[in-house]
C-alpha cells in the first residue's frame, strides 16, 4: 500500500470514537497522520485522547498541531493567576509535553494543515498565531492561499456532519463532541472516514466540489 497523509478533526476529549476511527484507517509504518488540534476539553476524555496519539507516534509519522483548546489548556497550567479545571487533574506530564511539542502548521508541496484559518496573502512562516488558532470560518472563508496549496482546517465546526468543502479549502471538523462524527481524511485520494462516540463508523469518497460550492 502506498503511503498515505490524512488528516483527522477536532478530536475534543472524544477517545472512543478516535480509537474507532484509528482502527478504520489502519496507520502503517509509511503513513503520515496529520492531526489539527483542539485534543482536549468538552468531551469526556481528553487524557485518553492524548494517550492514544502519544501511542500512534509508533506506529507511523504523527504531526500534531496546536488547537486554541490545547494552547488554553497550556496557558493556565503555566499561569498562577488562572483556575485549574478538573481537566487539570486529568492531564498527566507526559500529555502537557505532547502538547507543549505540537505544532502551529505543518506544509507539503501540496498542502496547508491549519487548526482553525489563514491569512491567504501571508505565507505561511508569516500567518500570526491568532488567526491561525482562533479565527472562524464563520466570520467569513478566506480565498485561496497565496501558494494555490490546499488548506486542510478544523476548529469551525459542522454542526451537520458534513465536511465544508470549497475546493481550495477543506474543513473537517464534524462536531464529534457534540454528537457529530470525527473526521479522518486522506487528502491525496479524497478517502474519508467517520466515526462516532456511539462506536458507529462510516466511509464514503469526497467528491471532488464545484467552482464556488460548498
Amino acid at each position: 500500500m502506498a503511503a498515505r497523509t490524512v488528516a483527522i478533526g477536532d478530536i475534543h476529549g472524544c477517545s472512543r470514537a478516535l480509537d474507532r476511527l484509528l482502527g478504520a484507517v489502519a496507520p502503517s509504518v509509511g503513513d503520515v497522520i496529520v492531526t489539527l488540534g483542539d485534543y482536549v476539553n468538552r468531551g469526556p476524555d481528553s487524557h485518553g485522547v492524548i494517550e492514544r496519539l502519544i501511542a500512534l507516534e509508533g506506529q507511523c509519522t504523527l504531526i500534531p498541531i496546536l488547537g486554541n483548546h490545547d494552547q488554553m489548556l497550556l496557558e493556565a497550567e503555566e499561569s498562577r493567576d488562572q483556575p485549574r479545571s478538573p481537566i487539570h487533574d486529568m492531564i498527566s506530564d507526559a500529555d502537557l509535553a505532547f502538547l507543549r511539542r505540537c505544532r502551529s502548521y505543518h506544509e507539503t508541496q501540496s498542502h496547508i494543515f491549519v487548526h482553525a484559518n489563514y491569512d491567504p496573502g501571508l505565507a505561511m512562516e508569516l500567518q500570526s498565531e491568532w488567526v491561525l488558532r482562533w479565527r472562524s470560518l464563520s466570520d467569513g472563508a478566506p480565498g485561496p492561499h497565496q501558494s494555490g496549496k490546499t488548506v486542510i482546517a478544523g476548529h469551525t465546526s459542522q454542526q451537520d456532519g458534513r465536511i465544508l468543502d470549497l475546493g481550495y479549502l477543506i474543513c473537517i471538523d464534524t462536531y464529534c463532541y457534540g454528537g457529530g462524527w470525527l473526521t479522518a481524511l486522506d487528502v491525496d485520494s479524497r478517502h474519508v472516514w467517520q466515526a462516532n462516540e456511539q462506536g458507529e463508523l462510516r466511509a464514503f469518497m469526497l467528491e471532488a466540489a464545484s467552482p464556488g460550492v460548498s
